[in-house]
């Protein structure tokens, strides 16, 4: 049984520890441990399940205001402890309709997001490319306005819903400005002309993966979100609220670990006694609970400042870069707690192995969230000399 001490801490309301005791009863009742071979199949039963068990609205907000991080995250890592599928069907929905909440006109936000909430529609976020990753002033996909349309082309790639979702949020140079000031955001439909999925991805851990293709492919002007050039703002506003949120996925993950390795240790009987008997097993053990409570801290200040309205760029970093990190290396000591065992392919500490490794890459990988929390740091030093 996961620690559930942390929700007494003053982060959360009443609400959010309501919040989290439901999410978990739920998840117990209603997600299957058995993974079958049909990824593209179980998402979407995971979407629509989601949907029906009224979570998904917690991930999908009307406005900026009404997105409550607390909330995302405790739904977050509450599910990716049940199952990484099921927390990331759960956060794609929040992350693909995102910049509508934040950035959608009134008849976007009523075209799409009642139904990404209810679980009738998938969505996705096409910011990446071969060559524009962390980099996003390097993107190279355009689209330039022709009349009442604008014509995209070019490609995005490691697109997470990429195949089956039914809209996609994608970013194109646009050329109001050099770098990342030119680029604009636009809702492209699935099986709009001249849009194709030109490749899926298989990754360790599996889940739906793709690389678009556009080619002429015409969006009415309608369908842009926010003003011409003020894409990547769109972008940097939804990250900022969901980046926090894979801090939480990757306690999850972290918690599972250590409960199966808790569990592991307690009952593996070997020489006379059990694997916890051993001093080297128990500071292994303190090592693990001390970097999931370090970094739960910081993922709920961050959640806790950003629902208060206070910047939360530097904080959301290294949230990401703890949670994700420490988990790399809670998960690792469980494999190792379970031998050969531990390597075996489905068990529960090896589909952790595999699911936590991309968490340390994508929306920013650690390399990049030191570089921004070192910014944020110099910006401070030079603000605070100037006063």
């Amino acid at each position: 049984m996961a620690d559930t001490t942390y929700l007494d801490w003053p982060f959360f309301e009443a609400r959010h520890r309501e919040l989290a005791q439901a999410v978990d009863a739920w998840a117990a009742q209603n997600i299957s441990q058995d993974h079958g071979h049909d990824v593209d199949a179980e998402c979407r039963a995971l979407v629509k399940a989601l949907g029906a068990g009224g979570w998904l609205k917690h991930a999908v907000g009307e406005s900026a205001q009404a997105m409550d991080a607390r909330a995302i995250c405790l739904i977050r890592e509450t599910l990716a402890r049940h199952s990484g599928l099921a927390d990331f069907a759960f956060a794609m929905q929040g992350l693909g309709s995102g910049a509508i909440s934040l950035h959608g006109t009134p008849e976007q936000r009523e075209r799409y997001l009642s139904r990404v909430a209810r679980g009738e529609a998938i969505s996705a976020f096409a910011l990446s490319e071969p060559d524009a990753g962390s980099d996003v002033a390097a993107m190279q996909c355009s689209a330039r306005q022709d009349a009442d349309h604008y014509v995209l082309d070019g490609e995005k790639t490691w697109i997470s819903n990429g195949g089956i979702a039914d809209f996609y949020v994608v970013f194109a140079r646009t050329g109001e400005a050099p770098g990342a000031r030119g680029i604009s955001a636009f809702i492209v439909e699935a099986g709009t002309r001249g849009f194709e999925i030109a490749e899926r991805i298989e990754v360790i851990a599996p889940h739906p993966l793709a690389r678009l293709r556009f080619t002429g492919c015409r969006v009415p002007a309608g369908q842009r979100l926010g003003a011409a050039g003020e894409g990547f703002k769109v972008a940097m506003r939804t990250l900022d609220v969901f980046r926090t949120s894979v801090a939480a996925a990757a306690l999850g993950f972290a918690r599972r670990a250590f409960d199966e390795a808790l569990a592991r240790a307690t009952t593996r009987r070997m020489f006379n006694g059990v694997l916890a008997d051993f001093q080297l097993t128990q500071a292994k053990l303190a090592q693990m609970a001390t970097a999931i409570d370090s970094a739960a801290l910081l993922t709920y200040r961050a959640a806790w400042r950003r629902d208060r309205g206070e910047p939360v760029t530097k904080d959301a970093a290294m949230a990401k870069l703890t949670a994700t990190e420490n988990a790399q290396q809670v998960i690792d000591a469980a494999v190792q707690m379970f031998g050969g065992l531990g390597v075996v392919s489905e068990q529960p500490v090896e589909r952790l192995y595999r699911e936590i490794r991309a968490l340390r890459i994508y929306e920013g990988a650690t390399e990049v969230q030191q570089l921004i929390i070192g910014r944020e740091l110099l910006r401070e030093a030079g603000a605070a000399k100037a006063a």
